[in-house]
């Protein structure tokens, strides 16, 4: 794993920012390729001064822009005339369908954001955003606030601990928690404050 992790960081380097891109794409499709693979070694290199903070942050995120978009074409293509047309079949009727559609024009944003923090969750948020249609650029905006967020904290990482495989997957579950309570938080506040609006608008 040592004689991976190596050559991962090796890799990347020579690859450079466009294989940053690359990697994060793949990572953001359906994929399993964990970005704690990809990222901490970028930060490691900016350790070396041999990659920059900006460079890092918006390869990675660029690609993990491009790899959503690519999970949401899936979806709205293939995806959304399959669930119109079988959903019937597995329970979910156009009454649901509608229900979940009206739910992502209205809090989509804030379900993409957090979804693309949480791990298991961010590799597929992006197929009810195209099931249910989600504003485009709403669902880029977001997308690469959430990615770039996660992107800085792997690259943070990479760049304290090294390219200790076992240290990174052990700092990246803490800050997981941490990520975790923070959108609960957010979540709470949301809530509250959708509460106000609806009763202002009464």
């Amino acid at each position: 794993m040592h004689d991976f992790l190596n050559w991962l960081v090796q890799a990347v380097g020579t690859m450079g920012y466009s294989g940053i891109m690359f990697l994060m794409f793949i990572e953001s499709t359906f994929i399993p390729l964990p970005s704690e693979l990809v990222i901490p070694p970028a930060g490691y290199l900016i350790s070396q001064n041999q990659m920059s903070w900006a460079g890092v942050l918006a390869s990675g995120t660029i690609g993990s822009v491009f790899g959503a978009l690519f999970n949401y074409a899936l979806a709205v293509f293939l995806g959304r005339p399959f669930i119109l047309k079988y959903g019937k079949y597995f329970g979910i009727s156009l009454k649901h369908f509608q229900k979940g559609e009206e739910f992502f024009q209205k809090h989509g944003h804030i379900s993409t954001f957090i979804g693309r923090l949480i791990l298991g969750v961010r590799h597929y948020i992006s197929f009810p955003a195209g099931l249910c249609k989600m504003n485009l650029m709403e669902f880029c905006f977001f997308t690469a606030f959430g990615a770039g967020l996660w992107v800085w904290v792997l690259a943070y990482i990479g760049y304290f601990v090294g390219n200790n495989q076992e240290t990174i997957f052990e700092v990246s579950r803490k800050w997981s928690v941490y990520i975790i309570i923070g959108c609960v938080l957010l979540v709470i506040s949301y809530i509250i404050w959708q509460k106000r609006k609806q009763n202002k608008d009464r």
